[in-house]
């Protein structure tokens, strides 16, 4: 991943992350001669004792790694360990005889960076031993060393009765808290193994061409000349293209002058959903990093007004960067969305869309922290802002006005409940059936499946105010 990219790092969750305030705050201490697993070390104990996600933390620290190369294998490093956390935590629960203590999170992290390369990484055993003891110099805990030695030699003998033992464990054996794995057993009973496979894959790179500055199969030509292959995204992306393999971003031709975004397929949907025309009114309710309205404004030029909100002041430069890059305007305002009064001019819109903050279970293969930060309680919590939302924002429509509800998660207590909670409570609004060759029907909406045609999990449903 890289933190530049529009919708790879801040699409995925709308909660909203304190970038600011950790620029602010102290870091532990780093040598200017860390490595990379050092860094990965330091990154993943600030993840376990702050609760940061790692696109707020790892963008700083990888600023220590002069070469590439160790970039890439510090952000390999971290991912990887959060992808496998359940499992990697799992054996090391039965390789250490002792509670690490916690003032020691940074050894507990080294040796899940450790059981990683031996478990999911072509590093020689003999090599991932002496570089992660080596470690605990840089970590400035020498007395460590002799543990790290000994657990990683532990597995190194006792892996295969280990492994029998991950196979026996459910949350070990797919790498998911079990919490989550319950509740997706009993939202899909005929497909849960596969989404879960899929969320401990690596994601692929999809872009969505500006096609009001160029066309698609011309910017394919742009990427083929610059040696990317990529292909065509199915018929129900009209401006999406997928990446054979994903390259950085400052590679792709034209990028900084707005030929292209970053973006998966599955968020592309929103346009076509909206029945965007000339001359409609449309608000983009919480509009931040800016890629679905990014969307709007590309695929309908002749709007009379598109407005954006964003409370998150970090989130809002977010948004302004991804419209300037783009060279669209917007009224963008900052605010928050639920406190109407404060921002609203009683002109009623035509369409709302309403990307509700949520779990974003349905983009762990992206964020696989995901896996490791989110809770029972956050869910609660983030299905009372949902309501708090779609019950501010209804008074905001016209009659005959269409209201399309997104999320990234792939929760029904997040998804069609919600929507069937709204529609319980409101006499003046319809479910729209969506009529799709992509994704799954459900009652009042249609859900796309993480790895399903490429794309990330996402719920969409629209309502019409009758």
């Amino acid at each position: 991943m890289n933190s530049s990219l529009d919708d790879l790092i801040f699409s995925a969750s709308r909660q909203h992350y304190k970038h600011l305030i950790f620029l602010l705050m102290p870091r532990p201490s780093m040598s200017s001669q860390s490595g990379p697993r050092a860094i990965a070390a330091l990154v993943i104990q600030r993840l376990l004792d702050k609760r940061q996600t790692l696109s707020s933390i790892l963008p700083g620290y990888l600023k220590g790694l002069v070469h590439k190369k160790d970039q890439a294998l510090a952000q390999e490093l971290c991912y990887g360990v959060m992808r496998w956390y359940f499992q990697l935590d799992f054996l090391l629960g039965i390789l250490v005889n002792k509670h690490i203590k916690a003032k020691d999170t940074d050894i507990k992290a080294l040796l899940l960076i450790g059981l990683y390369q031996f478990r999911y990484l072509r590093t020689p055993p003999h090599a991932v031993v002496s570089a992660t003891v080596e470690v605990c110099n840089e970590l400035h805990k020498s007395w460590a060393k002799g543990l790290v030695n000994a657990v990683l030699r532990s597995y190194q003998r006792k892996s295969k009765h280990l492994l029998r033992n991950v196979e026996a464990d459910l949350s070990a054996r797919y790498s998911h808290p079990r919490w989550l794995l319950d509740i997706l057993k009993n939202d899909y009973p005929d497909c849960w193994q596969e989404i879960v496979t899929a969320n401990n894959s690596y994601p692929p790179m999809a872009l969505r061409v500006n096609t009001g500055k160029v066309a698609r199969d011309t910017y394919m030509t742009m990427l083929n000349q610059a040696g990317i292959t990529a292909h065509r995204a199915p018929p129900w992306t009209p401006a999406g293209i997928m990446l054979d393999n994903p390259v950085d971003v400052n590679k792709l031709p034209e990028f900084m002058n707005g030929y292209v975004s970053v973006q998966d397929l599955a968020a592309q949907l929103s346009p076509d959903l909206l029945d965007l025309k000339p001359h409609l009114r449309v608000l983009d309710a919480c509009a931040a990093p800016g890629g679905k309205l990014a969307h709007i404004l590309e695929s309908e030029p002749g709007l009379n007004e598109a407005v954006g909100i964003e409370s998150d002041r970090f989130r809002f430069g977010r948004l302004q960067q991804t419209l300037d890059r783009l060279q669209l305007k917007a009224r963008l305002i900052h605010a928050d969305v639920r406190e109407t009064a404060t921002w609203w001019d009683g002109v009623e819109f035509d369409r709302i869309l309403l990307d509700a903050p949520c779990s974003a279970t349905g983009v762990i293969r992206r964020h696989p922290d995901i896996k490791v930060l989110r809770t029972p309680a956050d869910i609660e919590t983030v299905i009372t802002v949902q309501r708090e939302l779609l019950s501010a924002l209804w008074p905001l429509l016209k009659t005959g006005g269409k209201l399309l509800y997104v999320t990234c998660s792939i929760l029904d207590s997040e998804n069609d409940q919600r929507i069937r909670e709204f529609l319980n409570k409101h006499s003046d609004a319809r479910s729209i059936i969506i009529d799709a060759d992509w994704g799954i029907n459900t009652h009042h909406g249609r859900q796309t499946l993480p790895g399903q045609n490429n794309m990330d999990g996402f719920y969409y449903a629209c309502v019409q105010k009758t």
